[in-house]
């Protein structure tokens, strides 16, 4: 494992942007902050920095990354609890650690592959070194993404690298893959690199970047199943959050943008029917958006860390409440079990 320190290791996207658009939320004593992908916990820092009254709640469903920001945020005390699970879970986590379930003041989403998953080769998120071919954020479970290359027969890997790679060339690409695997299983991203490279025109590779870059952020979103993931959590993230409270998200590629923006929009327009002639309470908006469209980072920040050159960030506010949230007495029903960092 990288022994650099934790803070060495990421730079946080946006984040004086993050930290501006939730403060105004999170000032009152008892707010809590939810950390709904804590990875080494930048973000969740500069919170528990700039807001004094608030404590955290960090949510990671990879064992490392939650035990190294635990580490880095020891100094803030009971103020920060960690917590392993999928952040679709956050209301129920919430009410386990004996909170209101829609309580949550300020809530915050960085979603995609972490730096600590890239720099560590070992997990096989990165194509620059021949890795296992694992791509699990929680490698105590679930098919790896050799699994789904040995697997998948043609028709199944064509519609991951289409839909989740948005890849031009992923019929002749899952070819490839199963006549290769015919002489000799995946087991490392060498090969599969290799065959990439052999596959995806030359031209392409020359104005599109690495020929691996979209077939490995398809198989990472498959191996994690990232986007239903993700589409269960913003909802349920909706419902924990407050009134008066405030969501952010930096997603990073159109698929994951898609689903944020189609949450909070519908949140923030009215669902009375057009034909009647005055709005209904329960038909008002619920959400206030506050930022126009999405936000991206600036030349500056992408010239110093070029992860960001991709994010796009939406943030909004709870108006009112909403039926379907939950309450102290009625706790979500699938109740997650907490596991202490290792």
């Amino acid at each position: 494992m990288d022994q650099t320190p934790t803070p060495d290791r990421h730079v946080p996207v946006l984040l004086h942007r993050c930290v501006d658009l939730l403060a105004p939320a999170l000032q009152h004593e008892g707010a809590v902050f939810v950390d709904g992908t804590l990875g080494m916990g930048g973000h969740t820092e500069a919170v528990l920095e700039r807001c004094p009254a608030a404590r955290a709640i960090g949510i990671d469903r990879d064992p490392q990354a939650l035990a190294l920001a635990t580490e880095r945020l020891a100094r803030f005390g009971d103020r920060f609890t960690g917590v392993h699970a999928v952040s679709d879970d956050l209301p129920a986590v919430l009410a386990d650690l004996g909170l209101d379930p829609a309580g949550a003041s300020g809530i915050l989403f960085d979603l995609g592959v972490s730096s600590l998953q890239l720099d560590e080769l070992d997990r096989g998120f990165a194509y620059r070194a021949d890795a296992p071919l694992d791509m699990r954020m929680d490698q105590s479970t679930g098919p790896t993404a050799a699994d789904v290359l040995n697997g998948y027969d043609v028709r199944d890997l064509t519609r991951i690298l289409r839909e989740f790679g948005e890849e031009r060339f992923a019929r002749p690409i899952a070819r490839a893959i199963v006549r290769r695997r015919e002489t000799e299983p995946f087991t490392t991203s060498g090969p599969l690199v290799e065959l990439l490279h052999d596959v995806v025109p030359a031209a392409s590779q020359r104005s599109g970047g690495h020929p691996a870059k979209r077939t490995f952020q398809a198989l990472r979103i498959e191996v994690n199943a990232e986007l239903t993931v993700w589409a269960d959590a913003l909802a349920a993230a909706l419902r924990a959050l407050a009134v008066g409270g405030r969501i952010v998200v930096l997603s990073y590629h159109s698929l994951e943008d898609r689903i944020t923006k189609h949450g909070l929009v519908a949140g923030a327009t009215s669902s009375a029917p057009h034909d009647l002639p005055f709005e209904l309470p329960e038909h008002a908006p619920w959400l206030r958006l506050l930022v126009r469209g999405a936000e991206q980072a600036d030349a500056t920040e992408v010239a110093a860390n070029p992860r960001s050159a991709s994010v796009r960030l939406r943030a909004a506010e709870r108006t009112r409440t909403t039926p379907d949230q939950p309450t102290r007495s009625q706790p979500t029903p699938e109740m997650p079990t907490r596991r202490e960092p290792a």
